[in-house]
């Protein structure tokens, strides 16, 4: 008598898992809102550890962006020791390139240790602003590269800043990739569709507020999905850089970090102040 899947299937798609994006590790708390104190994702990660041993109906997905040394350094030792796994998304022009950046040895290391690795671009510029041939070296020589270095197949994409457009999305499509990683704050069911939602993890978030995230039926994800949109619609009425310039005061953001290439008038890539993630 075969065996009744339907509590099973049930289970499958009332199942959430919520994705939190984290970039750059310090050894100690910083004002700019994108770093987090090892401590406190030590913090984290006992958290997401204990939901997943407590079979939450949300469960956390770890992912990173950028490729950031401290990934390497801090984040994959504290991961290691709970039995935690990320996905880690690679600028891959920066790549044994450009100071506070993996090399190539560190991201094979975590593969090797069953770590997930995606690209977030070859040189993190917004993928609106690109011509056709911009978003080729953006798009698929990145996922070529990462997959020569790795010798595994690259199919999920991390957007930089989070910016994206139909033209952005089909691009993607186009260039290999069956799964992109977007900064729009939401669940997503255990099997995600083509744009997987994630909630960017700040500094000053401390596990109680996390905790609360994960509760059955809290609001509070939500009201960060409002702001979010409201966020988004203010990024529309002011443009990139406008919006960049207010987000660098409110977010803290430091000064003499390393920069973004971003097209300068003529379409080449020019270096220019770091922009907002997302």
């Amino acid at each position: 008598m075969p065996i009744n899947s339907a509590p099973f299937e049930n289970e499958i798609r009332s199942a959430r898992r919520l994705h939190l994006l984290y970039h750059e590790l310090r050894r100690s708390a910083a004002a700019y809102s994108y770093v987090t104190g090892d401590g406190l994702f030590r913090e984290h990660a006992d958290l997401y550890s204990g939901l997943l041993a407590a079979a939450s109906p949300v469960t956390p997905v770890i992912t990173f962006d950028d490729g950031h040394e401290s990934n390497f350094t801090l984040a994959a030792p504290v991961l290691e020791a709970r039995g935690l796994t990320a996905h880690f998304f690679i600028t891959v022009g920066w790549t044994s390139t450009r100071p506070g950046y993996m090399d190539w040895s560190q991201i094979r290391t975590l593969q090797q240790a069953g770590h997930s690795i995606g690209a977030h671009g070859w040189s993190h510029i917004f993928l609106t602003r690109c011509t056709d041939a911009q978003l080729q070296i953006e798009l698929s020589r990145a996922r070529l590269t990462l997959e020569d270095h790795l010798g595994v197949p690259v199919t999920t994409m991390s957007l930089p800043g989070g910016r994206a457009n139909r033209r952005v999305f089909q691009a993607c499509r186009t260039a290999g990739y069956n799964r992109v990683f977007t900064s729009v704050p939401r669940s997503e069911p255990v099997l995600p569709g083509f744009t997987v939602g994630r909630l960017n993890i700040r500094g000053d978030m401390q596990p109680e507020w996390l905790a609360r995230l994960f509760a059955p039926s809290s609001p509070l994800l939500a009201r960060i999905a409002r702001k979010h949109r409201f966020k988004t619609a203010a990024q529309s009425v002011l443009g990139d850089h406008l919006y960049a310039r207010l987000w660098s005061v409110v977010n803290r953001q430091e000064t003499g970090r390393d920069s973004d290439a971003q097209p300068g008038p003529d379409g080449a890539f020019h270096t220019s102040r770091k922009e907002p993630h997302a």
